[in-house]
């Protein structure tokens, strides 16, 4: 009981200093060629993500220009 209540709060508390450190471990992850290839293979897998990026790189002209 005890080292599950640790486990929680540790790792709540792990999440909390990530989510308050969240661009510079974005930058620390963006910045290296491998962990950056990781990342976007890992995202272009999610469908909703790939859709909506194939869809604004690959739209006609913008109306907005």
């Amino acid at each position: 009981m005890l080292k599950r209540l640790l486990s929680i709060l540790f790792f709540s508390a792990a999440g909390y200093v990530v989510f308050q450190n969240r661009y510079k471990v974005m930058n620390m992850i963006l910045g290296n060629a491998m962990l950056r290839r990781i990342a976007v293979t890992s995202m272009m897998g999610i469908p909703g993500v790939r859709s909506r990026m194939m869809r604004t790189v690959f739209s006609g002209p913008s109306e907005f220009n």
